[in-house]
């Protein structure tokens, strides 16, 4: 059995990403992709799918997101192209996968909200063998808890967010339509029972981004 380094693995996953986004590519414009022996897999052959559904120019958009969160992993921690699947539809971004420890999971959706053109990053990314359960369930009332209190504030976008919590602090991940609505999250997350810090990742809009063109 030849083991391939983990390193390598993740440049194979990056670079698969690439072809198959340029094979699309040639499919709009030269209609069609004729690489021989090319296998794309089930996941990509579900992307063609849903292509045809939100148009040529949005699954190119998405690709390129996909595309260039997978570089961002690759350059900051190639761990995380090893073992977190990306899917992008519209703008929203899905994690997937199984990490060693959960600052990974929080990592791996940062990088995810910093790229141009994400919209909604819902992480489903899992921690092996979580610690304890007891905690676990702390942590889940928390980021509860301020989901709701957030989706109950009309001055909050709160789809804008994606909430962590461990081991009582709160990452707060997203992109903010003002200083003044991150100020209201933050607030929010303050008054949450069992909260021990707030650490904020939270892109500020800027103002020509609430202009319409």
């Amino acid at each position: 059995m030849i083991r391939v380094p983990a390193r390598r693995r993740a440049e194979m996953r990056f670079n698969q990403t690439g072809l198959y986004m340029a094979c699309l590519l040639g499919a709009g414009l030269l209609g069609g992709c004729s690489v021989p022996g090319m296998v794309i897999g089930a996941g990509a052959t579900a992307g063609i799918a849903a292509a045809e559904e939100r148009g040529m120019e949005t699954a190119l958009d998405d690709l390129q997101i996909d595309v260039e969160i997978k570089r961002q992993y690759l350059n900051q921690n190639e761990d995380l192209i090893t073992f977190v699947s990306t899917e992008v539809v519209e703008g929203r971004v899905l994690l997937t996968g199984v990490v060693e420890e959960p600052e990974m999971r929080i990592e791996a959706a940062r990088i995810a909200w910093g790229v141009e053109g994400v919209s909604e990053v819902i992480n489903e990314v899992k921690v092996a063998g979580d610690g304890s359960l007891v905690r676990a369930s702390k942590d889940l009332f928390i980021t509860t808890d301020l989901r709701t209190r957030m989706m109950g504030d009309r001055e909050i976008a709160a789809i804008n967010y994606s909430i962590e919590t461990v081991r009582g602090t709160i990452y707060l991940l997203g992109i903010a339509q003002s200083e003044s609505e991150l100020e209201r999250v933050i607030n929010h997350a303050r008054n949450v029972s069992g909260v021990r810090n707030i650490i904020p990742y939270v892109r500020v809009k800027a103002p020509e981004e609430d202009q319409s063109v």
